[in-house]
């Protein structure tokens, strides 16, 4: 039988009255708790991602093994554990964690001799005889960890709210309220081991630590961002500096026009009609996004998009983090991607709304097809939640 005692990983209890729950999913927990309200704590629990822990040998076989045993002095029983993401322990190399819910685990349980332990070592802790048939209502009526996504959630305990690594972790903030994942946490199990690595596989290619650093490397160097969109955005800004104020569009497309003829004269080359045709085109596109943008407040009445740069930056701030979650790095490698994000976006941008312009133009460029759908929507409302609350890195945080 595999063993295991969380209390050597996780947040231990305080003999202070006052704690410090590390996100709201443990406050609410703890609340439930301490009011005795046990339909109200399995509520919660409905809404969480929830985390079993493995071997990595089992978890890397061809057959995954069981979740590892805990045996509870607490309750003197064997017990299947299940941790909420504030008090996982730091990613090591082994063990790994398993996302799961809580409809999923009920429907898995298998043994009526164990229990069922929560956050075990904890505050928040609680313990369960076997009852997987009413875990499985409480988590039929709930809303699923989905009810997460859009929210801006921060890691209090344990993760840096001020500082260059926040600052860079912040770069990343768009795409991480838009998945409900904690801004803020370096080290971070994400959506658990398997679902990390068939995600990067899936969506970048990424299936070994070599792929990580070669996407991680591509993004720091925005070989993300199509030249074409930083050619315009240069000659706009050129223009800008030599005629102040705003850029008419028509001299816009006649000086980018102008400066890719010659620069393809210099190389001893030619651009044909499409090549011209494809520019002209582009600055229309963008002309019209900024034109919404200013609409819906990313951009103010005179703003406009400096570089689109940010869209690679703040992906390379979350591919930094999900290579710990898929075990392809270690936490303090990926700090010093997360510091080289900071910087580079501070000598590109001079304040989080122009980053966040920029993150969003290239994200648009690269998948909404001026359809202004979810690829959209979805970042105007990450936008809107990062530039409104109180705790987001955009407030709490100098960019400067």
């Amino acid at each position: 039988m595999a063993m295991w005692n969380p209390l050597a990983a996780v947040v231990q209890p305080q003999p202070s009255a006052a704690w410090q729950a590390p996100t709201e999913n443990e406050r609410k927990l703890y609340e439930a708790k301490a009011r005795g309200d046990w339909v109200g704590y399995f509520d919660v629990l409905a809404d969480c991602d929830l985390f079993i822990s493995m071997s990595r040998w089992e978890a890397d076989g061809p057959d995954t093994g069981p979740p590892m045993s805990y045996w509870s002095p607490v309750v003197g029983r064997w017990c299947e554990v299940v941790l909420t993401e504030g008090v996982l322990p730091a990613p090591a190399p082994d063990p790994v964690f398993g996302l799961i819910s809580l409809g999923d685990f009920a429907e898995s349980w298998g043994n009526d001799e164990r229990w069922l332990a929560v956050n075990p070592g904890t505050p928040c802790e609680a313990y369960f005889p076997p009852n997987p048939g009413l875990w499985k209502a409480h988590a039929d009526r709930g809303k699923g960890s989905d009810v997460q996504r859009g929210t801006l959630r921060t890691l209090w305990v344990g993760a840096p709210l001020q500082g260059p690594v926040a600052h860079g972790l912040g770069c990343g903030a768009l795409m991480n309220v838009a998945n409900g994942a904690l801004w803020n946490a370096m080290g971070t199990h994400g959506n658990g081991y398997f679902l990390e690595r068939k995600s990067l596989e899936q969506w970048w290619g990424v299936t070994d630590r070599s792929s990580w650093q070669g996407a991680l490397d591509g993004l720091l160097k925005g070989r993300g961002v199509r030249g074409p969109w930083e050619f315009v955005l240069e000659v706009r800004s050129s223009l800008s500096q030599q005629f102040g104020g705003q850029v008419d569009p028509a001299l816009w497309r006649e000086t980018a026009e102008k400066a890719l003829l010659h620069s393809a004269a210099e190389r001893g080359g030619t651009v044909s009609d499409a090549e011209v045709a494809g520019v002209k085109q582009l600055i229309g596109r963008i002309t019209r996004y900024e034109g919404r943008f200013r609409a819906d407040g990313i951009l103010t009445a005179n703003g406009r998009v400096r570089s689109a740069l940010a869209w690679d930056y703040g992906r390379a701030s979350c591919m930094a983090r999900w290579g710990v979650g898929a075990r392809f790095t270690d936490i303090p490698e990926a700090e010093q991607a997360v510091l080289h994000v900071s910087r580079l976006s501070k000598m590109t941008y001079n304040s989080w709304e122009e980053f966040a312009a920029g993150y969003i133009l290239g994200r648009c460029l690269h998948f909404d097809d001026e359809q202004f759908g979810h690829w959209y929507t979805q970042m105007l409302h990450a936008h809107q939640v990062l530039a409104t609350r109180a705790e987001s890195p955009w407030r709490a945080i100098s960019w400067a």
